[in-house]
């Protein structure tokens, strides 16, 4: 059989791992397959780190299994470059076609995975389990295609349009506006695009009706940098423009067009005169409108230095709106005026709702504020993200999770209190869920969960609940050291402080890799303890807790151990349904690790309520008893022909 070494082979699966890792910042017809797809080929990267310093040789079904895929990583790099850079309008045109590309390198990727000799791969089990896990979602996923109908009657509304007259300016704004082809950088960066793609010989119908479509769009001069929308329209319906009625608007552009506007006083993005100059956090100044679509795009970090954001908010630049309106006096040029908000939806922070200039106020007193001042915007943000769905988007989009996980660490306890609570209620959404582990809350929320208030623990744990819905987040909370916290809290916590330990412990452990870590941590007892004391209110969490830890060998050690058999008898006898279901799939595991329980089962009468199980309990429950019923029936029978 022909072995290699493993070092070359794993050195390329971990470098193409870490440049699609590196991509990011995905056009948004496709960016949640992106997204998906990225972070599932980054939990990968363990298994080709371990398997890199193993000191043999790899044999041939491994090399082939991992020559796959190889393959198919490239596969998937290729694909999510084109959704990083290619063509918007390709990606909207042939949808269809990019989403069944997904799909084929989902289905590569769990195909390489198939065919694994872990018997052969000396890895830990917590990197097996992880990459069983991918494995898993790999062959699950589903494909998807956002059908944009809008648009993309907008497009063929263009393509059929008499050619002989002008397209429809407002079509053709939305085009621009939802593709974000607005300047003339960005309609050039499509024109390069879709030259890519073309590959000389007869040029495709699809690709020729993508240049018209960018024909349109060009500004009439080329060598205009304005924008179709960037807030300095050529006209409007009415005749007017930005600089004022339209008898001065023509000589405005031109006075603008002859004159050299200073450097400071030109957006760094649009490089056009600002007309609303905000500041980003890194202190760099730019046009609002542009900076929002910058942030919007996902983009955390700042488009002059590329420095990481530590919080989002935009302030007015009055000062350099001051001198802008003196220069443009000096030079005769009508002061531009600010875009209008009026009549626009509030969806982001800049817009004029009442809770969007609330917390627009709150975290520019989180990031520069007092101690005080920290205090009562953590405690007003943790109550507005409470309220309802919008206001956990706008909090977000906003940039408050950043500011509130940096929060965490403040020695004062009550701030830290509103932090975790505010997180905790923007984890509802799902969105912020991956923004708040993104922004590496996991660990400073574990330390909020061993030091913190009752409360801020209670919250704190409630809070690894809810991302813990994610599967990939079980892993991550699992090697943080929370397991130990939260039993912690089991013991030891308030009734809602146990309850909040207990279900974040059920949610972790049906991850195989944390049931030993929750053993370990000693979870067995107390869950033994609140199953005896219904009074506690916690008996239907812990047995569930017990029915998972006992599908795992050190888990029905620690059960057994525990001398759970009688209680465990108890509950099939006069729990409730789930208690009853629950009660006999442990018992089961138990039983058929070691015929001791079974024997200990028996002598305290369980073939009774067994029975009735049978007859009367949920459709699983039957399933065990009747299992755990054939079980003791064997049983008995080998001890008869031991007796004769």
């Amino acid at each position: 059989m022909a072995e290699g070494p493993p070092s070359t082979l794993m050195h390329s699966l971990a470098d193409v791992v870490n440049d699609i890792i590196q991509i990011g910042d995905y056009r948004r017809t496709h960016k949640k397959e992106c997204v998906n797809l990225t972070r599932r080929v980054k939990l990968l990267a363990p298994l080709f780190e371990e398997v890199k310093d193993l000191k043999g040789p790899l044999p041939e079904d491994a090399i082939a299994c991992f020559t796959a895929l190889e393959k198919a990583l490239y596969f998937a790099k290729k694909l999510l470059r084109l959704c990083h850079n290619g063509s918007k309008l390709y990606l909207v045109m042939e949808m269809k076609a990019v989403s069944q590309k997904f799909q084929d390198v989902t289905a590569e990727l769990a195909g390489a995975l198939d065919a694994l000799p872990w018997d052969h791969l000396e890895v830990s089990d917590e990197v097996r389990e992880q990459v069983e896990l991918v494995h898993t979602q790999l062959k699950r996923a589903k494909g998807r295609v956002d059908v944009q109908d809008q648009l993309l009657q907008d497009i063929q509304a263009i393509l059929d349009f008499d050619r002989t007259e002008d397209p429809d300016e407002t079509v053709l704004e939305r085009i621009a506006e939802h593709l974000d082809l607005r300047t003339m950088a960005e309609v050039k960066a499509e024109l390069k695009a879709l030259q890519s793609l073309d590959k000389g010989g007869d040029v495709d119908e699809n690709l020729q009706k993508m240049f018209r479509i960018v024909k349109y769009l060009m500004p009439n001069d080329e060598t205009d940098n304005s924008s179709r929308s960037s807030g300095l329209p050529t006209s409007d319906a009415a005749g007017h423009d930005s600089f004022g009625s339209d008898k001065s608007s023509t000589t405005a552009a031109e006075k603008l067009s002859s004159i050299d506007i200073p450097e400071d006083f030109k957006c760094p993005i649009s490089l056009e005169l600002m007309r609303d100059p905000v500041i980003l956090a890194t202190g760099q100044t730019y046009e609002r409108a542009c900076i929002q679509k910058w942030l919007d795009e996902g983009r955390r970090s700042c488009p002059t230095t590329g420095v990481p954001l530590p919080h989002y908010s935009l302030t007015p630049n009055y000062v350099l709106r001051s001198l802008i309106a003196q220069w443009c006096e000096t030079n005769g040029v009508e002061v531009p005026k600010r875009p209008s908000r009026i009549g626009k939806p509030c969806t982001h922070m800049a817009d004029v709702s009442p809770d969007a200039a609330a917390v627009e106020i709150l975290l520019n007193k989180l990031s520069t504020g007092n101690l005080d001042e920290q205090r009562a915007a953590a405690g007003e943000l943790r109550m507005l993200a409470k309220r309802n769905v919008e206001n956990r988007i706008c909090i977000a989009d906003a940039g408050a999770i950043p500011l509130l996980v940096k929060l965490l660490s403040t020695p004062d306890l009550k701030t830290q209190e509103h932090a975790v609570t505010a997180l905790l209620n923007l984890s509802i959404n799902d969105i912020n869920k991956g923004a708040i582990v993104q922004a590496g809350a996991i660990y400073p929320i574990v330390e909020v969960l061993k030091s913190g208030s009752m409360e801020a623990r209670e919250n704190a744990a409630a809070t690894l609940f809810s991302l813990s819905v994610v599967d990939e987040n079980k892993v991550t909370i699992g090697a943080s050291g929370a397991i130990p916290a939260l039993v912690e809290l089991l013991k030891d916590g308030s009734p809602r402080g146990k309850k909040d330990a207990a279900t974040a412990l059920f949610n972790l452990s049906i991850y195989q890799g944390n049931k030993a870590k929750a053993v370990r941590a000693g979870v067995v007892p107390p869950l033994i303890e609140l199953l005896a004391d219904p009074s506690a209110g916690m008996v239907d969490e812990s047995l569930a807790i017990l029915a998972i830890l006992a599908t795992h060998q050190e888990g029905r050690v620690a059960i057994g151990f525990a001398n759970a058999i009688p209680i465990l008898v108890d509950l099939i006898t006069s729990g409730s349904p789930r208690n009853k279901e629950n009660a006999t799939a442990a018992l089961l595991a138990l039983s058929l690790s070691d015929r001791i329980h079974v024997v200990d089962a028996c002598k305290r009468g369980a073939q009774g309520p067994l029975s009735e199980l049978v007859r009367t309990g949920t459709p699983r429950a039957r399933r065990k008893a009747t299992q755990l019923l054939e079980y003791m029936k064997k049983l008995n029978l080998e001890q008869g022909k031991d007796h004769v």
